[in-house]
């Protein structure tokens, strides 16, 4: 809409074209199971980092046998943004994804819109984060959304030192530890027990059924920073690692100060035995995932449907967690009268999160696996990739067809999935909370580079500043100046600053007014209420006596007990006209 320049809507590559798509062996095209977390850091993750504490045995195992992606990132480090671009494969000011309160157009096409188009049962269980129409080409969603899908929660760029009451702030890390239950927990016990009750029918079904796509999206590991007891405890005896980078708040940048402030975070003290829990707490959920990851995937293979099931694992954004020192620097003597972890504060000055909401590493990079044994040989990527490649990818791998009068800009991996390269360029935006004008970042090769117009623009060569430290945007060499004057170029050639910012205001506008009047009398709320069947569930007389055999057992067996193939008819009534 807003990008005066973009990517290539097709899957083919920067350097070589695209391999051809080879024909499914079996007529039945394979099922897909696409699991997404919410604020996973992949730095932090085992998979991308040997030094970790964090346990995933089971993520660990599945990326054992997947091409795993270790320089993805996300389209706009924000929930709503980040969700919209990654079902939609566009950049958020081409769909109006500006913040967690931006509706996504019915007439824009998802992956479930691609996928359904191929005889695909798109079916959705948990968080999306959409606003306002709930299905976006899913066929059905199997439970509500943890979140609410109206205005509520819309910015104000023009009122920036507002701070407006559902912003995170200092809570999540002062209250946080274990729990018996939360929201979270809550949430999320639903999903699991909704989507593995789906893999159960979809097994027992007639293997000339449709082939299905079951989004699975935990709101874990996304703060509050409280986890079931359970998970807490697996960290008893763990040195929970403190933030690698600090940097005093008078020395952030524009952006992070912004943000610090917008969730009270400005100039506050918080005990470093508080930080320690926080990031216990999300280690914990981690593994929470990371068991409900196992879980999908035991179901898979105990009911026969692991080797022709596609399997894809990442997350909508990161988390920084305290990374890079926006944490507020508390005096020494007062983080040694809350806690008795001897020898941190020495090494450690230590504030609060910022969360996400930021290009930098933490919040921006996330975890990428997709698992396809059968086809593709295990691999490791470094090349930088998106999840703005979801849609095109998944279309490639059910030989399926993009509409390429319509525009895309992501890529498809299918190219890395094949053994040959592809795209280099990431491209992300932000316009939510705690900016006041367009944030925009390319990512390519070794540089990331982020721009502003309210900010001075930053550049990092991350192969020899991994830690984001040296902004090269100030740097005299030739070679950096010459680099930094191209990525000035591209992004002015790219984004139009000046339109897309009118557009924010104006969305804003329009929607801060709606939500007025909305408040006002009955409210009518949009969130998406699941269709609940018990008419047509479990034995019923109106239910054909061929489905209610197909549902009486998995596997199926014969008259004598013996078990027949998946898809077959079960139980006694299958087998007495053999």
């Amino acid at each position: 809409m807003y990008a005066q320049q973009s990517s290539s809507s097709s899957a083919s590559s920067d350097t070589s074209p695209t391999p051809s798509l080879p024909e499914c062996e079996e007529s039945r095209k394979p099922n897909i199971l696409f699991i997404l977390a919410d604020q996973v850091s992949a730095p932090l993750l085992a998979i991308y980092n040997a030094t970790s504490p964090i346990k995933t045995p089971h993520i660990d195992a599945l990326a054992a046998k997947s091409t795993t992606f270790s320089s993805a990132y996300c389209a706009s480090p924000l929930c709503a943004p980040a969700r919209s671009s990654l079902v939609t494969g566009q950049l958020p000011s081409q769909v109006g994804a500006w913040d967690n309160a931006s509706p996504l157009g019915c007439e824009v096409p998802t992956y479930a819109h691609y996928l359904r188009r191929e005889g695909y049962e798109t079916v959705l269980a948990g968080k999306m984060h959409f606003i306002g129409e709930q299905l976006h080409g899913f066929e059905e969603r199997l439970t509500s959304d943890i979140y609410p899908g109206d205005f509520g929660w819309a910015v104000n760029w023009e009122e920036p030192d507002r701070r407006l009451e559902w912003y995170h702030n200092a809570s999540s890390i002062l209250q946080a530890g274990p729990c018996i239950r939360s929201n979270q927990l809550d949430f999320d016990e639903e999903v699991m027990f909704k989507s593995v009750r789906y893999l159960y029918g979809a097994a027992r079904r007639r293997s000339s059924d449709r082939p299905f796509c079951l989004t699975v999206s935990l709101t874990h590991p996304h703060d509050p920073y409280t986890i079931h007891r359970e998970y807490w405890d697996r960290y008893k005896d763990v040195e929970i690692p403190l933030p690698d980078v600090n940097i005093p708040q008078v020395e952030q940048d524009p952006h992070s100060q912004r943000l610090l402030k917008a969730c009270e975070l400005w100039d506050r003290d918080i005990p470093v035995e508080a930080i320690v829990r926080a990031r216990r707490a999300y280690f914990g959920a981690i593994s929470y995932v990371d068991d409900s990851v196992g879980k999908l995937l035991e179901v898979l293979k105990e009911c026969g449907m692991e080797e022709d099931t596609i399997v894809i694992f990442s997350a909508d954004h990161g988390d920084m967690l305290g990374e890079r020192g926006l944490w507020y620097a508390a005096p020494i003597a007062y983080i040694a009268s809350q806690c008795s972890l001897s020898g941190i504060f020495e090494a450690h000055r230590l504030p609060i999160p910022r969360y996400k909401m930021s290009w930098h590493e933490a919040s921006s990079r996330v975890p990428l696996l997709i698992s396809h044994p059968q086809r593709f040989i295990p691999k490791n990527i470094s090349s930088n990739v998106s999840t703005l490649d979801i849609l095109p990818t998944l279309v490639d791998l059910v030989n399926g067809a993009l509409d390429r009068r319509l525009h895309l800009d992501g890529n498809s991996l299918f190219p890395y999935l094949s053994g040959h390269s592809g795209s280099d360029t990431v491209y992300g935006e932000y316009t939510g909370e705690g900016t006041i004008a367009p944030l925009m970042m390319i990512r390519r090769g070794p540089w990331k580079f982020t721009i502003c117009p309210t900010d001075p623009p930053q550049l990092f060569n991350l192969n020899s500043d991994p830690k984001e430290l040296v902004n090269l945007a100030t740097s005299t060499d030739p070679s950096d100046q010459s680099v930094f004057a191209a990525f000035l170029e591209e992004a002015d050639a790219k984004w139009n600053f000046p339109q897309i910012h009118a557009e924010v205001l104006k969305s804003q506008h329009a929607r801060r007014l709606c939500w007025d009047a909305l408040k006002q009398g009955r409210f009518e709320s949009w969130d998406y209420q699941p269709k609940a069947d018990a008419k047509n569930g479990y034995i019923r007389s109106n239910v054909p006596l061929d489905e209610l055999e197909l549902r009486a057992r998995y596997p199926p067996v014969d008259a004598m007990g013996r078990e027949k193939p998946r898809g077959h008819a079960k139980g006694l009534a299958g087998a007495w006209g053999e």
